[in-house]
């Protein structure tokens, strides 16, 4: 039974975290502040705001998965941080020819900073509810 509610933590985590992004990405598209999918058309101010909203949702897929992990959170949060790295990855290089010069960073530096963002969000779940800081067991 532990091993339903193990994969299950990463797979909340995961899900949060795409769902979120999903939803923030389509509200601001059809309220203008985004264009549509085309990324040559979106300025850097705007890979800005999407890379800041994604690490918050990334934290938060921490804090969920850290939150259902039935023991050792921090080893559920490291998996989950290596599932969205490897996806992650995959899709910036399924995506790359779409990158132009100006926004090949953005799918990099989401990769990159979506590993500390999933890690912080573990932690922060560990310490608001007093466990010890390296997931205990």
């Amino acid at each position: 039974m532990n091993i339903l509610k193990s994969v299950g933590s990463v797979a909340a985590g995961f899900i949060t975290v795409v769902v979120l992004s999903v939803v923030t990405d389509l509200l601001l598209e059809k309220f203008g502040v985004f264009p549509s999918q085309d990324p040559s058309q979106y300025v850097q101010w705007m890979l800005g705001l999407a890379l800041a909203y994604r690490l918050v949702y990334a934290l938060a897929g921490g804090y969920v998965a850290a939150a259902l992990a039935p023991n050792r959170p921090m080893r559920h949060v490291l998996i989950l941080a290596i599932f969205g790295f490897a996806f992650g990855g995959l899709g910036s290089l399924a995506n790359a020819d779409k990158s132009t010069a100006a926004t090949a960073w953005y799918p990099i530096a989401l990769v990159i900073l979506s590993v500390p963002a999933v890690w912080l969000g573990g932690k922060l779940k560990i310490s608001a509810k007093g466990g010890s800081a390296s997931g205990g067991k």
